[in-house]
């Protein structure tokens, strides 16, 4: 169904971004491709999809069908051009009215049962009635993600590619994709940070800037796998640590059995009353044998050490990055937030029945509803930032702290340096800050760096190493879907932070794959 042999690709800037990928994908396999953030992915879909040209060979046996990353760069068409049926929807509606030309009938091709697969598709997808000829941009995000969805229903693709499909999508609409990808014996490629969805794809494809890796196997397996040879690859890094601290020793005895051999012998010529001449002769001998041998060592702990850093640019960073923050003070139990019959009313009430929520310190809270349900709602009142228009709220004394999607903690004005510095409350100094900044990833080099160019992995770290900084522990922390825009090593590195925590967690996520490894205990469902 596919086959890329030696495809490459260079940035405008003059980067290389896709190096000699080769791989090949089987009539039926549905298949995962992916990788961290940067590395070309989305860049390798468009590549197959035809929308740039490249280096190399593409061989596909059918035109994919493919869903892009929707960031909002299609808020201009109408839903019939997303769905890709408004040339046939305008063809219908000319012979309808009188109009028809040979053109429209070729445009239609028999096909005269496409209204009805739109409207199933449409009922599938849970989308009201909608007008096809209405733009985009009057949908929300999940409903436009939809649309682009049923198209897939629609025209019944041999080979589909899907870029981030579930990114806008609710728990309800993705296992609506999950039971098509479980059910359609469609070619798909999909690139996605779904873990829940990567678990149904076989085999998966590890996209970096070293190729393309294949594990023959779901993503369970991939990970198992990665595991496995990252175990192995740092067992080989402690050995050449090893080998390279030998080998320093090695070097440093035999410099000073060298050093007091040359002692010696001077000693000797002094005393056997050598003239100056044939003295200085046999120093320069002397030095010269002794610069040979450093050289020789020097030239072979060289070796050794580069041999090193390449073994250790092949290990993970997230073992580097730890909060290091106080725990809460709070005593676990306590009671935090108390709401009783509240609802809050912008037009129309937000929520069916008035709600009765608690909330106490230590506990991991799970809010969890339809996109337009209300779940930012509840945590502004949590908050503290919203009040109800009717029903009561009651709120401890608790230092909270909220992390959005976009890590808008951050300030995009600021550099990466800047930024660091303004959550300095504990006072530490220059270099402490900047071994900080080492630690999650951020190298010399990025430190005058605008936070407003920042991807989304990078801003969730800089807003770790920033809480590191500044030491002390919110009493609650309140995620707002905090994995939409992270790839899934950056998913880790935020779990593996989150594990750390030993405080009040309220989470809002479609991520349910987050919500087990944060160890959530209760569900709140609005």
């Amino acid at each position: 169904m596919l086959t890329l042999n030696g495809v490459s690709f260079t940035l405008p800037n003059g980067k290389r971004l896709l190096e000699n990928i080769t791989l090949s994908l089987n009539n039926h396999e549905k298949a995962a491709l992916i990788g961290n953030n940067g590395v070309g992915k989305s860049t390798l879909l468009h590549v197959i999809a035809g929308d740039i040209q490249c280096q190399g060979t593409v061989v596909t046996q059918k035109p994919p069908y493919y869903v892009p990353q929707l960031y909002g760069q299609f808020d201009h068409i109408t839903l019939a051009q997303g769905l890709r049926v408004d040339a046939k929807l305008h063809a219908l509606k000319s012979i309808l009215n009188g109009q028809a030309t040979e053109h429209h009938f070729a445009v239609i091709d028999d096909d005269w049962s496409f209204e009805d697969r739109i409207m199933e598709a449409m009922d599938y997808w849970q989308l009201p009635r909608l007008d096809l000829d209405s733009p985009l941009r009057h949908l929300s995000g999940g409903q436009r993600t939809r649309i682009f969805l049923a198209g897939l229903m629609i025209h019944d693709p041999q080979f589909i590619l899907l870029d981030e499909p579930t990114n806008h999508l609710d728990i309800a609409s993705r296992r609506l994709l999950y039971e098509i990808i479980e059910q359609t014996p469609t070619t798909m490629l999909i690139t996605s940070h779904d873990r829940t969805l990567l678990n149904l794809l076989n085999p998966v494809f590890e996209l970096s800037f070293r190729g393309v890796k294949q594990y023959g196997g779901n993503y369970d397996f991939y990970s198992r796998q990665r595991q496995i040879e990252i175990d192995a690859l740092a067992h080989d890094v402690r050995n050449k640590e090893k080998t390279l601290r030998k080998a320093k020793e090695r070097a440093r005895e035999t410099m000073q059995r060298q050093q007091k051999l040359d002692a010696r012998g001077k000693g000797k010529q002094e005393k056997a009353g050598l003239p100056t001449i044939l003295q200085n002769t046999l120093k320069n001998r002397a030095e010269k044998s002794t610069a040979k041998i450093n050289d020789v060592h020097e030239e072979k702990i060289a070796g050794i050490a580069t041999e090193l850093n390449g073994l250790r640019e092949g290990l993970p960073d997230t073992s580097r990055m730890k909060l290091d923050i106080d725990h809460s003070a709070l005593h676990v139990g306590k009671l935090l937030f108390e709401a009783t019959g509240v609802n809050y009313q912008y037009v129309d009430p937000v929520w069916p029945t008035h709600l009765n929520v608690r909330i106490y310190s230590g506990e991991r809270v799970s809010v969890k509803g339809k996109n337009g349900s209300g779940k930012t709602t509840l945590l502004r009142m949590i908050l503290g930032n919203l009040n109800p228009s009717r029903g009561s709220v009651r709120r401890a004394e608790f230092k909270s702290l909220y992390i959005d999607q976009e890590y808008t903690l951050i300030n995009t004005d600021l550099t990466v340096s800047e930024q660091a510095h303004q959550f300095n409350a504990s006072h530490f100094e220059e270099h402490d800050i900047n071994i900080r900044l080492n630690r999650f990833l951020f190298p010399k080099d990025t430190w005058q760096k605008r936070c407003g160019l920042l991807s989304g992995g990078e801003r969730m770290r800089l807003l770790l190493c920033c809480l590191s900084i500044a030491h002390t522990a919110p009493d609650m922390i309140v995620l707002d879907e905090p994995t939409n825009n992270l790839d899934i090593q950056s998913a880790e590195i935020l779990t593996s932070a989150i594990n750390e925590y030993q405080g009040t967690l309220v989470v809002v996520t479609h991520d349910e794959q987050f919500l087990r490894e944060v160890q959530v205990g209760r569900v709140i469902v609005v």
